[in-house]
């Protein structure tokens, strides 16, 4: 083919594709397959929405692979505009499907950090995520070999890194300050709830919903599209349960695995408040008032 094609793909060693066929893909960057003359394919992602986006999600996709928990992609190459992907053709789900995602789901959470956040900032879609613990930048917060967070710094991360930064972007995207003023009156009883279930940090996928992870070629779930940090495992378990859900028996699974603590209901739609203004970031619409109707939840 002419040279119409990312030129990241030649850094694979594998000649000039033979071809470039685009697919269905998300809403922030396209998807391509590349096909090699030796019969050999990659999946491309290409855009220029943000710097770095790429290069943070090849290296979240990297910690999630360190675990050995749960199948992700391997990265193959990653630029500024593109990122050359394992291609990963989909199958029928196995019959236990959901059961032994739940538990391989639990056993990636069960992999611990250091502190909440991650070596370096990210994105969640194209929205930038903070990662600083609270305590400092992530090199210097370590507490020594053998070490780790108690957890008694959650929830002034989450409200600070998270849902703060939210509701002051929808500020300044022209969303009024209504939803600050709302987290303001609401932070202290969602900080009490938080502190209730103290754990060491999680690896966490970050940003996973139905359209976030694929079956393999096993009939096995691979995760895609991640926004990594370390954090509590229960915001991850939130944002899967916030556009529909999984099936039962994930959750039934991921909970004989590793139990959840008393009152996680209660904290689940403060989890899923951030998912909720960085889609009213994102996208608009309906999100204002979904957002508004969580916070008001937690005013006094």
């Amino acid at each position: 083919m002419t040279k119409a094609y990312p030129s990241i793909l030649d850094d694979l060693g594998r000649g000039a594709p033979t071809g470039l066929v685009r697919i269905g893909g998300g809403c922030i960057a396209d998807a391509a397959v590349a096909t090699f003359d030796d019969g050999s394919e990659v999946f491309v992602k290409r855009a220029s929405v943000a710097p770095r986006m790429f290069e943070c999600e090849a290296e979240g996709l990297r910690a999630l692979a360190e675990t050995g928990a749960i199948r992700v992609p391997q990265v193959l190459a990653v630029g500024n505009e593109a990122l050359v992907l394992e291609m990963i053709r989909e199958a029928p789900r196995k019959r236990d499907f959901f059961e032994s995602f739940g538990r391989a789901f639990a056993r990636l959470h069960d992999c611990r950090g250091h502190a909440f956040g991650f070596p370096h900032d990210n994105f969640i879609g194209s929205t930038a995520q903070h990662n600083d613990p609270v305590g400092g930048a992530w090199r210097d917060v370590r507490l020594g070999d053998g070490v780790v967070e108690d957890g008694s710094s959650w929830p002034e991360f989450f409200l600070v890194r998270r849902l703060r930064f939210q509701a002051e972007l929808a500020s300044r995207q022209g969303h009024g300050n209504e939803l600050e003023t709302l987290l303001s009156r609401a932070e202290k009883r969602m900080a009490g709830l938080l502190a209730a279930a103290p754990e060491t940090p999680s690896i966490l996928h970050g940003d996973l919903w139905g359209g976030n992870f694929i079956t393999d070629e096993r009939g096995e779930a691979c995760l895609i599209d991640p926004a990594v940090y370390y954090g509590h495992r229960e915001a991850d378990l939130a944002m899967t349960r916030l556009f529909g859900g999984f099936a039962p028996p994930f959750y039934e699974a991921y909970q004989e695995t590793l139990p959840l603590a008393a009152g996680h209901e209660d904290r689940l739609p403060i989890y899923q408040l951030y998912h909720v203004m960085n889609h009213l970031n994102l996208f608009g619409g309906s999100y204002y008032a979904q957002s508004k109707r969580i916070l008001q939840r937690y005013v006094p």
